[in-house]
């Protein structure tokens, strides 16, 4: 039976991983924010799982989770998924902005690193495991009024092959999956077209397989790999005359919850 750690359990892409997981017959660590949704999404679940109520920004509380799960799963863990994250447009110079922007990348960033820690050691004794963080196609270049998401998910991709290339020889497989478009709770408030828009259930599946074959970075869907290819060949001025007037992210706050 295999053993999952799942941040953002409680919505989202972490929710359909969840899902996923217990389907095949894993026993989860579920966490996120809402106890109350943690617990109701545990009962329906397969099987039997560990609910972890908490604010990933809360390194010691989200730490004492991470020993608790590894201690309930006599030291061995195969799989921890950062799935926790914040998407919330940005504007530098706006009034409040600057706090939102250290939020999304205490969220989405410094929380990946975080979630990973106490994981590290147990993994590399065992010679095997996988590390997950969740980038976005949004990472593979700036976008307008999204400074914050950008970055910070540029940030995680570059971090996990930092990672990657820490644990070669360790058995540790480190995976970065670079969601597009998700159907789920944190796109639906998306105020423009979201081209090759997946369902949530399908990116599970695709993200399982990733995961379970080790690759190191998948964009998904593949229909995003390709534009995300042509982004990244793009030269700079050509670059910002296309995006410069691009739609943006909505600026009202949304807390720590899936990452898309």
């Amino acid at each position: 039976m295999k053993r999952v750690f799942i941040t953002g359990a409680s919505s989202g892409l972490g929710l359909a991983l969840a899902r996923r997981y217990a389907a095949d017959g894993a026993s989860l660590g579920l966490v996120g924010r809402r106890g109350h949704v943690l617990r109701e999404l545990a009962d329906a679940l397969p099987g039997q799982h560990r609910c972890y109520a908490l604010d990933v920004r809360d390194r010691e509380i989200l730490h004492a989770a991470a020993h608790d799960f590894i201690a309930r799963s006599e030291g061995r863990v195969d799989a921890v998924i950062a799935s926790a994250g914040i998407s919330v447009g940005t504007v530098t110079g706006e009034a409040g902005d600057y706090a939102v922007f250290q939020s999304v990348v205490e969220t989405n960033l410094l929380a990946t690193v975080a979630t990973f820690e106490p994981f590290i050691e147990p993994m590399r004794s065992a010679g095997a495991g996988r590390l997950v963080g969740l980038a976005s196609v949004a990472g593979v270049r700036g976008l307008p009024g999204a400074g914050a998401y950008s970055a910070s998910k540029a940030a995680v991709a570059v971090y996990c092959e930092s990672l990657r290339l820490e644990l070669a020889q360790s058995g540790v497989r480190v995976v970065t999956i670079a969601p597009g478009y998700i159907d789920t709770p944190m796109t639906q408030h998306n105020p423009y077209r979201m081209p090759f828009l997946m369902p949530v259930d399908a990116f599970a599946d695709k993200a399982h397989s990733a995961i379970e074959r080790g690759v190191s970075y998948t964009v998904i869907p593949w229909q995003m790999g390709l534009v995300a290819k042509i982004m990244r060949l793009l030269p700079d001025a050509l670059y910002d005359r296309l995006a410069r007037n691009a739609p943006r992210k909505p600026r009202s706050f949304r807390g720590p919850g899936d990452a898309a």
